[in-house]
């Protein structure tokens, strides 16, 4: 396969701290490349540096065998083969759907008018906003105008295009139809490199996936090496997190709506949809009914590799009194927590009370 995007020891820095470290990285024609790795570890500076938005402080950039940083290069000419979507969909407010994505194609490639409705309609329809062609941005959805901002992408026929977070703006109801873009440009064969948080949709979708950590790519490989065998230390301690989530709680006045903005969140990443409704509920009655605050408690919520079952622990620390349980949960609660568990299971270790319970989102 024809290599696009080529970097040689990609080197930034902002105010002195290092963000990305020699990376070297070869984009191939076909290729749908994710980029995960925590927050802040240099996945969308790595992005901009791709397509000329960041210089970077050392290295190279090649574009189709060009240094996009040598003197003399063409920046326009070079993003125009490197299409980005952003975060934050940068939509012209002042144009309708159409004015908008005829832009590029108008001013930059210098297409006629004529040519360039017809394709700015044919992509607006690819995207399926075909009814909306003279809908103003306002009058949108998030999800509809990062759409949008594809089809205005799609217009100028990149070589490849860069997705920064695409759906991090958007609420999950409108996360899934630009996610569904996505897939449908990947069978269709584009070349992509996708910034995602979105673990599922990256195991879905990419030929290969890169791991960032502290601005180098730690390890690459298929989507199933990296999720279900990765080598590396790090790469094992990232996806083993994915799954987890852990929330202690020092004091019976707890932040409880921390506890469940991560209980959210938790959801989100490993693909439960909104079974976070029902997981809040379950770790709300055992806190309040089952595990009332006598004393330090451990959270842990876990997700079963490629699997819905949740299992959630909690250990109460310095457990003096004797296990009630059942006993001692109102009966309305324990019917509630049999109705959302397969399991619940309770035992003392020491002077710590244990309590597990073993679910499925539906």
């Amino acid at each position: 396969m024809k290599t696009i995007i080529k970097t040689e020891s990609l080197s930034k820095r902002f105010d002195g701290k290092g963000v990305l470290d020699g990376v070297d990285c070869a984009i191939r024609e076909g290729d749908i490349v994710s980029l995960i790795g925590p927050s802040g570890c240099g996945k969308s500076t790595f992005l901009r540096c791709l397509n000329g938005l960041e210089k970077p402080d050392a290295g190279h950039v090649y574009v189709d065998g060009e240094d996009i940083f040598a003197r003399g290069t063409d920046l326009c000419a070079v993003r125009a083969k490197v299409g980005m979507v952003f975060q934050e969909m940068n939509v012209f407010p002042h144009l309708d759907v159409l004015e908008n994505v005829m832009l590029g194609p108008v001013r930059i490639r210098q297409m006629a008018r004529q040519e360039a409705e017809e394709k700015a309609v044919e992509q607006l329809r690819m995207v399926g906003l075909g009814e909306m062609l003279h809908a103003m941005p306002d009058s949108l959805s998030g999800g509809q105008r990062q759409r949008v901002a594809i089809a205005r992408t799609l217009a100028m026929d990149p070589k490849v295009i860069l997705f920064d977070e695409p759906t991090s703006a958007l609420d999950p109801s409108r996360k899934s139809e630009v996610l569904s873009v996505i897939r449908e440009l990947a069978r269709q064969g584009r070349t992509m490199v996708i910034v995602t948080h979105e673990m599922q949709f990256a195991r879905d979708v990419s030929t290969r996936v890169l791991f960032l950590q502290r601005g180098r790519i730690i390890e690459e490989g298929s989507p199933e090496q990296i999720f279900d065998h990765p080598r590396e230390l790090l790469t094992q301690v990232f996806v083993n997190n994915l799954r987890s989530l852990v929330f202690d709680i020092a004091s019976p006045d707890y932040d409880l709506y921390k506890l469940n903005g991560e209980i959210e969140w938790f959801c989100q990443r490993n693909t439960l949809g909104r079974f976070y409704v029902s997981l809040e509920l379950i770790v709300e009655e055992m806190l309040t009914k089952m595990m009332p605050f006598t004393g330090p408690i451990h959270i842990c919520i876990h997700c079963r590799e490629m699997s819905r079952k949740v299992s959630v622990e909690m250990v109460q620390e310095h457990f003096s009194g004797r296990i009630v349980g059942r006993e001692g949960t109102d009966e309305i609660s324990l019917m509630l927590l049999q109705g959302l568990c397969k399991s619940i299971l309770e035992e003392q270790k020491g002077d710590n009370r244990v309590v597990r319970l073993e679910t499925e989102a539906q």
